[in-house]
């Protein structure tokens, strides 16, 4: 592993020798433990709380924005969080190519970008074929949690995983809930009302 490669001496942010081939897992994380992963971490105060709460899971942020990355970086190196590793990439390719198969207990997708024009839809992350990705990587019976303030784009997670009937929707575990991401909190305090909604793979995946 040359010194571009792997986490950064004493950081979080992980880059890969290869982007073209799935992850070694085993390179990010000391100890192998379940995987979680955030799609698009946007400022990490969710994944942050997450994995200071649940030393026993492993925690994998995917952000494309640099600034936003190296603020969550700061957050887990002060807080000592051997459970959390980054990564800087579009989610939508990182999905497709990168996590390996039945590698994961959960996929957090958390106010994605909208795409509020009619034309822009189809850059989407959570589209048509995202349950199919998403039943490829997750163990049997994991889940997808999804967040938005966007009512049409509910809508359109909500109808994407009806027709997928490898999913069936559950409840949102309240202490999930309770960990606010702070872009949430804004909305809150502004009146915006978000929405959410949890998938579970069936067993057989």
């Amino acid at each position: 592993m040359t010194p571009a490669d792997g986490p950064a001496a004493n950081g979080l942010i992980y880059r890969p020798m290869t982007w073209v081939e799935p992850l070694r897992l085993a390179e990010l994380f000391s100890r192998a433990q379940p995987l979680e992963v955030e799609l698009g971490s946007g400022d990490g105060s969710f994944l942050a709380q997450c994995a200071q709460a649940h030393p026993a899971t492993d925690f994998l942020g995917v952000e494309r924005l640099l600034g936003r990355l190296r603020k969550l970086e700061r957050k887990g190196r002060k807080l000592s969080l051997a459970n959390l590793r980054l990564m800087r990439i579009e989610a939508s390719y990182f999905l497709e190519y990168l996590l390996p198969a039945k590698s994961t207990r959960a996929l957090h997708v958390y106010f994605p970008d909208p795409w509020p024009k009619r034309k822009h839809r189809k850059h989407r992350l959570v589209n048509e074929r995202f349950p199919e990705l998403a039943a490829r990587i997750l163990k049997p019976s994991g889940w997808v949690y999804l967040r938005t303030d966007d009512r049409d784009y509910f809508g359109q997670m909500l109808e994407v995983f009806a027709v997928d009937k490898r999913f069936a929707p559950v409840a949102t575990p309240g202490e999930l809930s309770a960990v606010l991401t702070d872009f949430e909190r804004n909305f809150h305090a502004r009146g915006i009302v978000t929405q959410s909604a949890t998938y579970q793979l069936c067993e057989k995946g």
